[in-house]
């Protein structure tokens, strides 16, 4: 359906989480892939729950 939700997955243990989603699967993942999560991570204003 090309929606991305945790379907409840540790839904309280993930508040004020940020969550990363990758195009790629599993065994395509490469290290650009990684590397550019690392970068979005980064690059993010990070507001600890405010």
């Amino acid at each position: 359906s090309g929606e991305q939700r945790l379907s409840g997955f540790l839904l309280w243990q993930s508040s004020n989480s940020e969550l990363y989603f990758e195009e790629a699967l599993w065994p395509d993942f490469r290290k650009v892939d990684f590397l550019r999560a690392i970068r979005a991570f980064a690059n993010r204003n990070r507001r600890f729950g405010a």
